[in-house]
Protein backbone atom coordinates (compact mmCIF):
# COMPACT_ATOMS: atom_id res chain seq x y z
CA UNK A 1 0.00 0.00 0.00
CA UNK A 2 1.63 3.28 -0.75
CA UNK A 3 1.65 5.80 1.57
CA UNK A 4 2.37 9.23 1.24
CA UNK A 5 5.99 11.11 0.61
CA UNK A 6 7.60 12.42 4.25
CA UNK A 7 8.38 15.94 3.86
CA UNK A 8 12.14 16.53 3.81
CA UNK A 9 13.93 18.01 7.06
CA UNK A 10 15.33 21.49 6.61
CA UNK A 11 18.72 21.42 8.27
CA UNK A 12 19.81 25.22 8.86
CA UNK A 13 23.39 25.89 7.87
CA UNK A 14 25.75 27.99 8.54
CA UNK A 15 27.97 29.24 5.57
CA UNK A 16 31.55 30.40 7.13
CA UNK A 17 34.43 31.75 5.59
CA UNK A 18 37.94 30.35 5.51
CA UNK A 19 38.43 31.98 8.96
CA UNK A 20 35.15 29.73 10.73
CA UNK A 21 32.92 33.29 11.06
CA UNK A 22 29.67 32.66 9.96
CA UNK A 23 27.76 35.62 8.08
CA UNK A 24 25.63 36.27 11.31
CA UNK A 25 28.83 36.80 13.10
CA UNK A 26 30.02 38.98 10.64
CA UNK A 27 26.72 41.00 10.90
CA UNK A 28 27.38 41.39 14.59
CA UNK A 29 28.71 44.78 15.66
CA UNK A 30 31.77 45.03 17.11
CA UNK A 31 31.65 46.15 20.64
CA UNK A 32 32.24 49.73 21.17
CA UNK A 33 33.13 52.33 24.10
CA UNK A 34 29.82 53.62 26.24
CA UNK A 35 30.93 56.31 27.76
CA UNK A 36 28.80 59.08 29.18
CA UNK A 37 29.76 62.22 30.81
CA UNK A 38 28.19 64.20 32.62
CA UNK A 39 28.93 68.12 34.39
CA UNK A 40 28.70 68.65 37.84
CA UNK A 41 30.09 71.02 40.63
CA UNK A 42 31.02 69.93 44.30
CA UNK A 43 32.05 72.64 46.82
CA UNK A 44 35.38 71.56 48.69
CA UNK A 45 36.44 73.45 51.13
CA UNK A 46 36.11 77.15 50.26
CA UNK A 47 36.95 76.09 46.80
CA UNK A 48 33.87 75.26 43.87
CA UNK A 49 34.90 72.52 41.91
CA UNK A 50 33.41 72.29 38.85
CA UNK A 51 33.74 68.54 36.94
CA UNK A 52 33.54 66.23 34.30
CA UNK A 53 32.60 62.89 34.87
CA UNK A 54 33.07 60.33 31.92
CA UNK A 55 31.77 56.60 33.14
CA UNK A 56 31.12 52.92 31.12
CA UNK A 57 32.73 51.08 29.02
CA UNK A 58 35.95 50.58 27.19
CA UNK A 59 37.35 48.05 24.55
CA UNK A 60 40.41 46.28 25.36
CA UNK A 61 41.92 44.99 22.15
CA UNK A 62 44.68 42.45 21.72
CA UNK A 63 46.87 42.89 18.25
CA UNK A 64 47.05 39.68 16.95
CA UNK A 65 49.85 37.74 14.59
CA UNK A 66 49.56 34.68 12.73
CA UNK A 67 52.11 33.12 10.59
CA UNK A 68 54.07 36.52 10.68
CA UNK A 69 50.74 38.18 9.09
CA UNK A 70 48.95 41.28 11.14
CA UNK A 71 45.13 39.90 11.79
CA UNK A 72 43.68 43.34 13.60
CA UNK A 73 43.01 44.19 17.01
CA UNK A 74 40.82 42.01 18.05
CA UNK A 75 38.42 42.85 20.86
CA UNK A 76 39.18 40.92 24.00
CA UNK A 77 37.14 42.68 27.37
CA UNK A 78 34.81 45.57 27.75
CA UNK A 79 36.47 47.35 31.10
CA UNK A 80 34.15 49.72 32.98
CA UNK A 81 35.81 52.77 34.67
CA UNK A 82 34.83 56.43 36.33
CA UNK A 83 36.98 59.46 35.53
CA UNK A 84 36.80 62.97 37.24
CA UNK A 85 38.36 65.23 35.61
CA UNK A 86 38.49 69.63 36.73
CA UNK A 87 37.46 71.07 34.00
CA UNK A 88 39.39 74.61 32.77
CA UNK A 89 42.60 72.76 34.60
CA UNK A 90 46.04 72.75 32.73
CA UNK A 91 46.98 68.64 31.92
CA UNK A 92 50.52 69.72 31.65
CA UNK A 93 50.56 70.56 35.46
CA UNK A 94 47.28 69.06 36.89
CA UNK A 95 48.19 65.32 38.03
CA UNK A 96 45.95 62.36 37.92
CA UNK A 97 45.48 59.24 39.96
CA UNK A 98 44.36 55.84 38.75
CA UNK A 99 42.32 54.20 41.84
CA UNK A 100 41.34 50.66 42.13
CA UNK A 101 40.05 48.30 44.82
CA UNK A 102 41.28 44.61 45.71
CA UNK A 103 39.91 41.14 46.20
CA UNK A 104 41.34 40.10 43.70
CA UNK A 105 37.84 40.32 42.62
CA UNK A 106 36.45 43.49 44.00
CA UNK A 107 35.46 46.76 42.23
CA UNK A 108 36.26 49.98 43.40
CA UNK A 109 33.31 51.15 44.51
CA UNK A 110 35.36 51.31 48.17
CA UNK A 111 37.73 53.83 47.05
CA UNK A 112 35.24 55.66 44.81
CA UNK A 113 32.12 56.06 47.55
CA UNK A 114 34.20 56.09 50.43
CA UNK A 115 37.24 58.01 50.05
CA UNK A 116 38.15 59.84 47.36
CA UNK A 117 35.87 60.92 45.19
CA UNK A 118 33.58 63.75 44.93
CA UNK A 119 30.07 61.92 46.38
CA UNK A 120 30.41 59.68 49.35
CA UNK A 121 28.17 57.09 50.79
CA UNK A 122 26.85 57.85 54.33
CA UNK A 123 26.99 53.96 55.68
CA UNK A 124 27.28 55.12 59.71
CA UNK A 125 30.27 53.58 62.12
CA UNK A 126 30.22 50.70 64.80
CA UNK A 127 27.12 51.38 67.46
CA UNK A 128 25.94 54.06 64.55
CA UNK A 129 25.54 52.25 61.24
CA UNK A 130 23.11 54.27 59.10
CA UNK A 131 19.44 52.01 58.19
CA UNK A 132 18.06 51.76 54.35
CA UNK A 133 17.93 53.38 52.05
CA UNK A 134 21.19 55.00 53.08
CA UNK A 135 22.20 58.51 51.89
CA UNK A 136 24.64 59.94 49.11
CA UNK A 137 26.22 63.18 49.83
CA UNK A 138 28.74 65.75 48.27
CA UNK A 139 32.22 64.92 50.15
CA UNK A 140 33.93 67.73 50.83
CA UNK A 141 37.22 66.49 51.25
CA UNK A 142 37.40 64.30 47.93
CA UNK A 143 40.92 64.35 46.41
CA UNK A 144 39.52 66.12 43.25
CA UNK A 145 40.56 68.99 44.52
CA UNK A 146 44.39 68.20 44.25
CA UNK A 147 44.21 65.56 41.46
CA UNK A 148 42.11 64.19 38.62
CA UNK A 149 40.57 60.67 39.42
CA UNK A 150 39.86 57.18 37.15
CA UNK A 151 38.18 54.43 39.16
CA UNK A 152 38.97 51.06 37.19
CA UNK A 153 36.79 47.89 38.01
CA UNK A 154 39.25 44.79 36.61
CA UNK A 155 37.53 42.60 34.29
CA UNK A 156 34.78 40.52 36.19
CA UNK A 157 33.98 43.01 38.66
CA UNK A 158 31.56 46.12 38.74
CA UNK A 159 30.49 46.30 35.16
CA UNK A 160 33.60 45.10 33.50
CA UNK A 161 33.41 41.65 31.30
CA UNK A 162 35.51 39.78 28.75
CA UNK A 163 34.34 40.20 25.13
CA UNK A 164 31.95 37.80 23.70
CA UNK A 165 33.14 34.77 23.23
CA UNK A 166 36.45 35.33 25.22
CA UNK A 167 37.30 33.69 28.33
CA UNK A 168 36.85 35.79 31.42
CA UNK A 169 39.04 33.63 33.56
CA UNK A 170 42.04 34.67 31.32
CA UNK A 171 42.27 37.69 33.45
CA UNK A 172 41.91 36.03 36.73
CA UNK A 173 45.28 36.21 37.33
CA UNK A 174 48.63 38.08 38.96
CA UNK A 175 49.90 38.85 35.47
CA UNK A 176 46.91 38.72 33.36
CA UNK A 177 45.66 41.70 35.45
CA UNK A 178 48.49 43.89 35.69
CA UNK A 179 48.33 44.12 32.02
CA UNK A 180 44.67 44.39 31.44
CA UNK A 181 44.65 47.11 34.20
CA UNK A 182 47.82 48.67 32.64
CA UNK A 183 46.30 48.49 29.29
CA UNK A 184 43.04 50.88 30.90
CA UNK A 185 45.59 53.00 32.18
CA UNK A 186 47.88 53.45 28.66
CA UNK A 187 44.85 53.77 26.18
CA UNK A 188 43.32 56.72 29.17
CA UNK A 189 46.44 58.84 29.29
CA UNK A 190 46.96 58.52 25.50
CA UNK A 191 43.24 59.50 24.61
CA UNK A 192 43.27 62.11 27.10
CA UNK A 193 46.76 64.03 26.49
CA UNK A 194 48.12 62.76 29.85
CA UNK A 195 51.22 61.63 29.52
CA UNK A 196 52.92 64.76 30.51
CA UNK A 197 50.79 64.77 33.69
CA UNK A 198 52.21 63.83 37.13
CA UNK A 199 50.70 60.44 37.69
CA UNK A 200 49.74 58.66 40.85
CA UNK A 201 47.76 55.01 41.50
CA UNK A 202 45.78 54.55 44.56
CA UNK A 203 45.41 50.73 45.52
CA UNK A 204 43.32 49.39 48.43
CA UNK A 205 43.86 45.64 49.73
CA UNK A 206 44.94 43.29 47.02
CA UNK A 207 44.81 46.79 44.83
CA UNK A 208 47.79 47.30 46.71
CA UNK A 209 49.31 44.24 45.26
CA UNK A 210 48.34 45.21 42.19
CA UNK A 211 49.92 48.92 42.11
CA UNK A 212 53.21 47.52 43.30
CA UNK A 213 53.27 45.02 40.58
CA UNK A 214 51.75 48.19 38.42
CA UNK A 215 54.95 50.38 38.88
CA UNK A 216 57.15 48.68 38.05
CA UNK A 217 55.19 46.48 34.52
CA UNK A 218 54.28 50.25 33.80
CA UNK A 219 57.93 51.17 33.50
CA UNK A 220 59.08 48.29 31.38
CA UNK A 221 55.70 47.86 29.01
CA UNK A 222 55.16 51.29 28.54
CA UNK A 223 58.16 53.92 29.60
CA UNK A 224 55.38 55.34 31.97
CA UNK A 225 56.79 56.30 35.47
CA UNK A 226 55.00 57.48 38.09
CA UNK A 227 55.05 60.45 40.63
CA UNK A 228 53.51 58.44 43.73
CA UNK A 229 51.94 55.10 44.87
CA UNK A 230 48.98 55.27 47.57
CA UNK A 231 48.74 52.23 49.38
CA UNK A 232 45.74 51.36 51.93
CA UNK A 233 45.83 48.25 54.13
CA UNK A 234 48.60 47.30 52.27
CA UNK A 235 49.58 43.57 51.15
CA UNK A 236 53.01 43.06 49.37
CA UNK A 237 54.11 39.81 50.92
CA UNK A 238 51.59 36.87 51.30
CA UNK A 239 53.60 34.86 53.72
CA UNK A 240 52.59 37.51 56.17
CA UNK A 241 49.29 36.35 56.24
CA UNK A 242 48.90 33.19 55.41
CA UNK A 243 48.35 30.97 58.48
CA UNK A 244 49.53 27.43 56.82
CA UNK A 245 51.50 24.81 58.43
CA UNK A 246 55.26 25.45 59.00
CA UNK A 247 54.72 29.59 58.55
CA UNK A 248 54.78 31.02 62.69
CA UNK A 249 55.23 34.31 60.66
CA UNK A 250 51.81 35.63 60.83
CA UNK A 251 51.64 34.57 64.22
CA UNK A 252 54.10 37.20 65.11
CA UNK A 253 52.22 39.60 62.16
CA UNK A 254 49.50 39.63 63.95
CA UNK A 255 49.64 39.84 67.38
CA UNK A 256 49.94 43.53 67.76
CA UNK A 257 46.72 44.05 66.05
CA UNK A 258 44.99 41.34 68.24
CA UNK A 259 46.26 43.90 71.11
CA UNK A 260 44.96 46.67 69.91
CA UNK A 261 41.59 44.92 69.25
CA UNK A 262 41.30 42.79 72.87
CA UNK A 263 42.60 47.26 73.97
CA UNK A 264 39.12 48.36 71.80
CA UNK A 265 36.67 45.89 73.79
CA UNK A 266 37.88 46.76 76.85
CA UNK A 267 39.86 43.24 77.56
CA UNK A 268 43.39 45.19 78.44
CA UNK A 269 42.14 47.98 80.71
CA UNK A 270 43.81 51.00 82.45
CA UNK A 271 46.37 51.14 79.47
CA UNK A 272 46.33 53.74 76.50
CA UNK A 273 46.11 51.97 72.77
CA UNK A 274 50.23 53.61 72.02
CA UNK A 275 51.83 51.75 75.27
CA UNK A 276 50.23 48.58 74.46
CA UNK A 277 51.19 49.13 70.50
CA UNK A 278 54.39 49.16 71.78
CA UNK A 279 54.54 46.64 74.10
CA UNK A 280 53.09 44.13 71.48
CA UNK A 281 55.45 45.29 68.93
CA UNK A 282 58.33 44.63 71.25
CA UNK A 283 57.43 41.30 72.02
CA UNK A 284 56.40 40.69 68.57
CA UNK A 285 59.74 41.08 67.03
CA UNK A 286 61.45 39.58 70.05
CA UNK A 287 60.49 36.50 72.41
CA UNK A 288 57.09 36.20 70.52
CA UNK A 289 58.75 34.43 67.29
CA UNK A 290 62.08 32.90 69.49
CA UNK A 291 59.78 30.89 71.65
CA UNK A 292 57.91 29.90 68.29
CA UNK A 293 60.77 29.00 66.49
CA UNK A 294 61.91 26.53 69.31
CA UNK A 295 59.16 24.41 68.98
CA UNK A 296 58.96 21.97 71.77
CA UNK A 297 62.36 22.68 72.41
CA UNK A 298 60.70 25.90 74.33
CA UNK A 299 61.92 25.88 78.18
CA UNK A 300 59.10 25.17 80.17
CA UNK A 301 59.78 28.72 82.07
CA UNK A 302 60.07 30.30 78.46
CA UNK A 303 56.73 28.77 77.75
CA UNK A 304 54.99 29.70 80.84
CA UNK A 305 56.10 33.57 80.93
CA UNK A 306 55.20 33.79 76.64
CA UNK A 307 51.76 32.47 77.55
CA UNK A 308 51.60 35.21 80.57
CA UNK A 309 52.62 37.67 78.40
CA UNK A 310 49.90 37.04 75.55
CA UNK A 311 47.42 36.29 77.90
CA UNK A 312 48.10 40.23 78.97
CA UNK A 313 48.25 41.55 75.31
CA UNK A 314 45.18 39.56 73.52
CA UNK A 315 42.55 39.59 76.49
CA UNK A 316 42.77 35.59 75.91
CA UNK A 317 43.24 33.06 78.79
CA UNK A 318 45.80 31.52 79.34
CA UNK A 319 44.49 27.94 79.36
CA UNK A 320 43.42 28.56 75.77
CA UNK A 321 46.75 30.11 74.22
CA UNK A 322 48.50 26.77 75.92
CA UNK A 323 45.94 24.69 74.14
CA UNK A 324 46.58 26.55 70.58
CA UNK A 325 50.08 25.90 71.48
CA UNK A 326 51.17 29.58 71.29
CA UNK A 327 49.73 30.01 68.25
CA UNK A 328 46.61 32.31 67.81
CA UNK A 329 44.71 32.03 63.61
CA UNK A 330 43.27 34.92 63.06
CA UNK A 331 39.23 33.11 62.41
CA UNK A 332 39.98 31.43 66.05
CA UNK A 333 40.32 34.55 67.41
CA UNK A 334 37.37 36.26 66.25
CA UNK A 335 35.28 33.76 67.75
CA UNK A 336 37.43 33.41 70.64
CA UNK A 337 37.69 37.23 72.01
CA UNK A 338 34.32 37.85 72.95
CA UNK A 339 32.91 34.37 73.14
CA UNK A 340 31.47 34.97 76.80
CA UNK A 341 29.37 37.65 75.38
CA UNK A 342 28.33 35.14 72.46
CA UNK A 343 29.76 37.58 70.24
CA UNK A 344 32.19 37.82 67.41
CA UNK A 345 34.58 40.38 66.03
CA UNK A 346 35.25 41.46 62.75
CA UNK A 347 38.02 40.78 60.13
CA UNK A 348 38.18 43.91 58.37
CA UNK A 349 37.42 45.76 60.79
CA UNK A 350 38.01 44.43 64.71
CA UNK A 351 35.78 47.20 65.99
CA UNK A 352 32.91 45.59 64.69
CA UNK A 353 30.79 42.58 66.57
CA UNK A 354 28.36 40.29 65.78
CA UNK A 355 26.84 36.90 66.04
CA UNK A 356 27.54 33.49 64.47
CA UNK A 357 24.63 31.03 64.56
CA UNK A 358 26.39 28.93 66.59
CA UNK A 359 28.28 30.83 69.79
CA UNK A 360 30.35 27.53 70.47
CA UNK A 361 32.07 27.48 67.04
CA UNK A 362 35.86 27.31 67.05
CA UNK A 363 36.31 29.92 63.99
CA UNK A 364 34.05 33.11 63.30
CA UNK A 365 31.39 32.26 60.24
CA UNK A 366 31.01 35.76 58.87
CA UNK A 367 32.67 39.02 58.78
CA UNK A 368 30.16 41.47 60.73
CA UNK A 369 32.29 44.41 59.33
CA UNK A 370 31.50 43.48 55.92
CA UNK A 371 28.36 42.87 56.26
CA UNK A 372 27.63 46.33 57.71
CA UNK A 373 28.84 48.17 54.86
CA UNK A 374 28.17 46.16 52.11
CA UNK A 375 24.32 46.97 51.88
CA UNK A 376 25.18 50.88 51.95
CA UNK A 377 28.11 51.03 49.55
CA UNK A 378 25.76 48.89 46.89
CA UNK A 379 22.96 50.68 46.84
CA UNK A 380 24.62 54.59 46.86
CA UNK A 381 27.02 52.96 43.74
CA UNK A 382 23.57 52.06 41.65
CA UNK A 383 21.69 54.67 42.77
CA UNK A 384 24.16 57.26 41.70
CA UNK A 385 25.69 55.72 38.40
CA UNK A 386 21.84 55.66 36.53
CA UNK A 387 20.55 58.56 38.34
CA UNK A 388 23.28 61.01 38.42
CA UNK A 389 26.07 59.83 36.30
CA UNK A 390 23.59 58.73 33.38
CA UNK A 391 25.21 55.37 32.84
CA UNK A 392 22.37 52.63 32.03
CA UNK A 393 23.70 48.80 32.09
CA UNK A 394 21.46 45.48 32.84
CA UNK A 395 24.21 43.91 33.80
CA UNK A 396 24.18 42.79 37.73
CA UNK A 397 27.12 45.71 39.54
CA UNK A 398 29.83 42.97 40.73
CA UNK A 399 30.93 44.79 43.74
CA UNK A 400 32.67 41.78 44.56
CA UNK A 401 32.97 38.94 41.93
CA UNK A 402 32.72 35.73 44.05
CA UNK A 403 33.93 34.02 40.64
CA UNK A 404 37.36 35.70 39.88
CA UNK A 405 38.46 35.26 43.65
CA UNK A 406 37.61 31.27 43.56
CA UNK A 407 39.61 31.24 39.54
CA UNK A 408 42.60 33.26 40.63
CA UNK A 409 45.92 32.68 39.59
CA UNK A 410 49.62 32.64 40.99
CA UNK A 411 50.69 30.49 38.34
CA UNK A 412 53.89 32.78 38.77
CA UNK A 413 54.47 32.09 42.46
CA UNK A 414 54.52 28.03 42.11
CA UNK A 415 56.22 26.79 45.17
CA UNK A 416 56.56 30.01 46.33
CA UNK A 417 54.76 32.87 48.48
CA UNK A 418 53.47 35.73 46.53
CA UNK A 419 55.34 39.11 46.79
CA UNK A 420 55.46 42.19 44.97
CA UNK A 421 57.67 43.53 47.39
CA UNK A 422 61.15 42.92 44.87
CA UNK A 423 58.81 45.09 42.05
CA UNK A 424 57.77 47.72 44.03
CA UNK A 425 61.42 48.12 45.18
CA UNK A 426 62.67 47.66 41.50
CA UNK A 427 60.48 50.78 40.67
CA UNK A 428 62.01 52.49 42.85
CA UNK A 429 65.68 51.91 41.90
CA UNK A 430 64.93 52.53 39.06
CA UNK A 431 62.58 55.73 39.60
CA UNK A 432 64.29 57.88 42.98
CA UNK A 433 61.56 60.33 42.45
CA UNK A 434 59.04 57.71 42.88
CA UNK A 435 57.18 58.61 46.26
CA UNK A 436 55.16 55.93 48.63
CA UNK A 437 52.37 56.82 50.72
CA UNK A 438 51.53 53.56 53.16
CA UNK A 439 47.72 53.26 55.16
CA UNK A 440 47.46 51.18 58.04
CA UNK A 441 44.23 51.10 60.45
CA UNK A 442 45.55 49.71 63.90
CA UNK A 443 42.02 47.36 63.83
CA UNK A 444 42.62 45.95 60.39
CA UNK A 445 42.55 42.10 60.86
CA UNK A 446 43.34 41.19 57.31
CA UNK A 447 46.25 43.49 56.33
CA UNK A 448 47.76 43.68 59.64
CA UNK A 449 49.91 46.89 60.15
CA UNK A 450 52.56 45.37 61.65
CA UNK A 451 53.15 43.02 58.60
CA UNK A 452 52.80 46.20 56.66
CA UNK A 453 56.02 47.40 58.35
CA UNK A 454 57.96 44.31 58.14
CA UNK A 455 57.67 44.69 54.11
CA UNK A 456 58.75 48.23 53.88
CA UNK A 457 61.24 47.80 56.19
CA UNK A 458 63.04 44.84 54.08
CA UNK A 459 62.20 46.24 50.90
CA UNK A 460 65.58 46.41 48.59
CA UNK A 461 66.27 49.71 48.10
CA UNK A 462 69.58 52.13 48.72
CA UNK A 463 68.95 53.97 52.19
CA UNK A 464 68.64 57.61 50.31
CA UNK A 465 65.15 56.15 49.26
CA UNK A 466 64.03 55.15 52.27
CA UNK A 467 62.59 58.75 52.93
CA UNK A 468 60.26 58.38 49.88
CA UNK A 469 58.33 56.29 51.93
CA UNK A 470 55.61 57.72 54.52
CA UNK A 471 53.93 55.85 56.86
CA UNK A 472 50.10 56.33 58.38
CA UNK A 473 48.23 55.06 60.68
CA UNK A 474 44.92 55.66 61.79
CA UNK A 475 42.51 53.71 64.65
CA UNK A 476 40.22 52.19 62.84
CA UNK A 477 40.14 48.74 60.24
CA UNK A 478 40.56 47.90 56.80
CA UNK A 479 38.15 50.20 54.87
CA UNK A 480 39.58 52.63 57.54
CA UNK A 481 37.63 55.63 56.04
CA UNK A 482 34.33 54.59 57.63
CA UNK A 483 35.51 55.73 60.70
CA UNK A 484 34.62 59.47 60.68
CA UNK A 485 37.59 61.28 61.73
CA UNK A 486 40.44 58.50 60.06
CA UNK A 487 38.22 59.97 56.66
CA UNK A 488 39.00 63.12 57.22
CA UNK A 489 42.58 63.14 58.27
CA UNK A 490 43.35 60.50 55.59
CA UNK A 491 41.51 62.94 53.26
CA UNK A 492 43.94 65.90 54.59
CA UNK A 493 47.14 63.54 54.46
CA UNK A 494 46.35 62.02 50.72
CA UNK A 495 45.99 65.34 49.78
CA UNK A 496 49.49 66.54 51.31
CA UNK A 497 51.15 63.26 49.96
CA UNK A 498 50.05 64.15 46.17
CA UNK A 499 50.89 67.64 46.64
CA UNK A 500 54.22 67.28 47.82
CA UNK A 501 54.76 64.16 45.38
CA UNK A 502 53.95 65.68 42.17
CA UNK A 503 57.08 68.14 41.83
CA UNK A 504 55.47 71.28 40.65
Amino acid sequence: MATAEEPKKKTAVKEQDSAGTTAADAAKPAPADDLTTTQHTVTAGRRKLKYTATTGRIVLRQEVVTDGKFDGHLPKAEVFLTAYTLDDADPGTRPVTFAFNGGPGSSSIWLHLGLLGPRRVVSGDVGELAPPPYGLVDNAETLLRDTDLVFIDPVSTGFSRAAEGEKPGEYHGFTADLESVGEVIRLWTSRNGRWMSPKFLAGESYGTTRAAGLAAHLQDRYGMYLNGIILISAVLEFATGEFSPGNDLPFTMFLPTYAATAHYHGLVPDRELAEVLADAERFAAGRYPNALAQGNRVPDDYRTEVIGRLAALTGLSEDYLDRVNLRVEHMRFFAELLRSRRQVVGRLDTRFTGWDADSGGESSLDDPSFRAIIGPYTAALNHYLHAELGYHNDLPYEFLSSTAAKDWSYKEFENSHVTVADKLAEAMRANPHLKVHVASGYYDCATPYFATESSIARLQIPAELRDNIELRYYPAGHMMYVHEPTRQQQSKDLAAFIKGASNR
